[in-house]
């Protein structure tokens, strides 16, 4: 009898020790991961982390209407691919985009490429969404083919 009452108690200590580590301050789990995987990232002033593999050419400006023609990949920071396109080449309107997609694509031209560590307030915030847990911070692999 005395096991069964202290299962739950178990239980409760389990849950509250691994909701910790999501609770950790994404500036940390960002540079934990840069430097874990020797990733060449810069920090923008609103807390986006970048790496520019491949800048492109041209000087587009990016009006509000722009239109972004891309393949991309988004991870979590576990390496777990939450969205790809499908494998093809899709097009958005880059003002309906998350935040951290704003403030990172205007960093490259049209036949560039940039990766984005993107902290949670940049991306979804604590609303998960699909098979992304609140409060995540994302990686994404971008490529450009075309601004309009």
């Amino acid at each position: 009898m005395f096991k069964f009452r202290l299962l739950p108690i178990l239980l409760l200590c389990v849950a509250m020790v691994s909701s910790c580590k999501k609770d950790e301050d994404p500036e940390k789990q960002i540079t934990d991961f840069i430097k874990q995987n020797n990733i060449n990232a810069v920090r923008d002033d609103s807390g986006l982390y970048y790496q520019i593999i491949k800048p492109g050419s041209g000087s587009f400006t990016y009006p509000n209407n722009t239109k972004i023609s891309i393949k991309y990949e988004g991870r979590l920071l576990d390496g777990s691919v939450f969205d790809n396109g499908g494998g093809k080449e899709q097009t958005f309107n880059l003002a309906e985009l998350i935040q951290g997609w704003r403030i990172g694509i205007p960093k490259i031209q049209k036949g560039g490429e940039i990766r984005l560590i993107v902290p949670p307030g940049l991306g979804y915030g604590s609303s998960s969404v699909g098979p992304i847990p609140g409060n995540s911070v994302l990686d994404f692999t971008i490529q450009l083919s075309n601004t309009q």
